[in-house]
């Protein structure tokens, strides 16, 4: 920070203190690093969660009545079972002095249910505590079986064979029921194949099977879900269905849309503009630097000789180099939406206008090599070029039009 603070920038300062690049953008941006997590500026703490295999995290509590998984203790089967809340309701009933039947009839519960929860699980010379009786309730229910691929030979030579033949678990799956159709006993499920592969198998066998799957992985990949996923950006994102309908019309002037074009091994890059109504080019100047804060500054240079009737909304796609999105809209009074994942068509100039600029900037290459100057004289040459869409008008005189009404 000293380094940055003497007028260095953050490119040069990692290179003289040795840090690599996502840690030096943490702490230019005031980001604290913790242990499986971030503390930003504003006292927000993100932990991230352990990579597990896919499977829930195992948290254990040992107390009377055993070690038992808090995940198993706290999950809820079904409600003829005795929960904890009722556990806890018995014990307060009973501290009062009434019988089995008049706590089986408050409780809505049959006597016998009552009577044998008191005698099964009173463990402790303190007579029935409800959270000791739960964990050994627990622990009962539990009825652990042989995996079917242990148990059945002729079932497990064949799904080795078949996964040795580069077949997916679904299907080997799907194919034991034509193979064998008169056959249950040759069933197996495709999640039970992964079990077998990512749960059950250890060490080198592991590691042979997993190679075996068409992604080759020796662990599994977690699934997520969508409603935990988290945000892509720190600062809430406008997305395209809360765009004006007056967008799509392409009749108002001042809609834009962006995107960047991305240079060999994505060592450099160049921000590109375009208007939707006039098709005109405005291109932003990176160089190596495809960091959010050289994407939002390079933008605002670009748009800054704007009217201010010409700056009404920029529509970009959910890449991480639009985070500065909040502070983008600040300085340039624009208003930012996102496109869909996945969903280019949303931002149809801004795609075909890259394709066209990639006859000046071919891919594989270094973008990195040309000036702004370049960047300028690429622009205007682009601009200066007749469109059928503009009934043979080029994109430098429709916005010189605008201008000049403006």
């Amino acid at each position: 920070m000293r380094l940055r603070a003497s007028g260095l920038t953050r490119a040069e300062a990692r290179a003289r203190v040795g840090a690599d690049a996502r840690s030096a953008t943490d702490w230019d941006k005031g980001i604290t690093i913790i242990s499986r997590g971030r503390v930003y500026p504003d006292g927000r703490v993100v932990r991230y969660p352990e990579q597990n295999n896919g499977r829930v995290p195992e948290r254990r509590s040992r107390a009377i009545g055993g070690s038992v998984d808090l995940n198993i203790v706290e999950k809820v089967i079904d409600p003829r079972y005795l929960s904890l809340l009722d556990r806890e309701r018995i014990q307060d009933l009973r501290r009062t002095g009434l019988s089995m039947r008049r706590i089986a009839t408050e409780m809505g519960r049959s006597p016998s249910t009552i009577s044998r929860e008191l005698s099964r699980n009173t463990v402790s010379t303190r007579g029935y505590l409800p959270h000791t009786a739960h964990r050994l309730s627990v622990s009962r229910r539990a009825r652990p079986r042989e995996p079917k691929l242990l148990t059945n030979d002729d079932l497990r030579s064949y799904v080795q064979s078949k996964l040795t033949k580069k077949w997916s678990p679904q299907q080997i799956s799907r194919r034991l029921t034509k193979d064998f159709s008169t056959n249950p006993e040759m069933r197996v499920s495709t999640e039970t194949i992964y079990q077998a592969i990512y749960v059950h198998a250890r060490g080198e066998l592991k590691r042979e099977l997993g190679k075996q799957l068409r992604r080759g992985r020796v662990a599994r990949k977690r699934h997520r879900q969508p409603d935990a996923r988290r945000p892509r950006f720190i600062d809430p994102m406008n997305a395209i269905g809360q765009r004006p309908d007056a967008v799509e019309s392409r009749e108002i002037p001042g809609h834009w849309e962006g995107d960047l074009i991305i240079g060999a091994l994505g060592g450099s890059a160049i921000a590109t503009l375009v208007e939707r109504s006039t098709r005109f080019v405005m291109l932003g100047h990176l160089g190596r630097e495809r960091t959010a804060e050289a994407v939002r500054d390079s933008l605002i240079t670009a748009v800054q000789h704007l009217p201010a009737s010409l700056r009404g909304t920029l529509t970009w796609d959910q890449g991480a180099e639009m985070a500065e999105h909040r502070a983008f809209s600040n300085a340039t009074n624009f208003d930012v939406y996102f496109a869909d994942p996945g969903s280019p068509w949303q931002r149809g100039s801004n795609e075909n206008t890259n394709g066209l600029l990639r006859q000046y900037f071919p891919k594989g290459t270094d973008l990195a090599g040309h000036s702004l100057d370049d960047l300028t004289n690429v622009a205007h040459e682009l601009n200066d070029r007749p469109r059928k869409s503009l009934d043979w008008d080029t994109p430098a005189e429709r916005m010189a039009a605008l201008l000049e009404t403006s």
